[in-house]
């Protein structure tokens, strides 16, 4: 579903809150776990979207329109080539995508 800002009514179909605030709270929750456990991330690192390298405008696009964007199976490069040799397809597809976005 996609992003539709603060509850309000009418209230239009999607999940009742900002793009930007999920991933604080994501990034949030990934702090509070306990230190000792797997999972925990220190509060020294950067944002998510900087950790993972990946723009705000290229997650945006990938947030809306996932299934436009990716055709098969999505990965990272190491990933995709095992599926494909995996499943015995003869080309990558998805690799492109991959490329542009993240």
């Amino acid at each position: 579903m996609h992003f539709v800002g603060n509850p309000r009514q009418p209230m239009p179909d999607g999940l009742p809150f900002r793009l930007t605030d999920y991933l604080e709270l994501v990034d949030w929750t990934g702090c509070v776990i306990r230190k000792d456990k797997r999972g925990a991330i220190q509060k020294s690192i950067p944002p998510v979207l900087d950790r993972l390298g990946i723009s705000v405008e290229n997650w945006v696009t990938m947030a809306n329109e996932f299934e436009k964007t990716f055709k098969g199976f999505v990965g990272s490069s190491e990933s995709l080539t095992k599926n494909i040799e995996f499943f015995n397809l003869e080309r990558r597809v998805g690799l492109s995508s991959f490329r542009q976005y993240l």
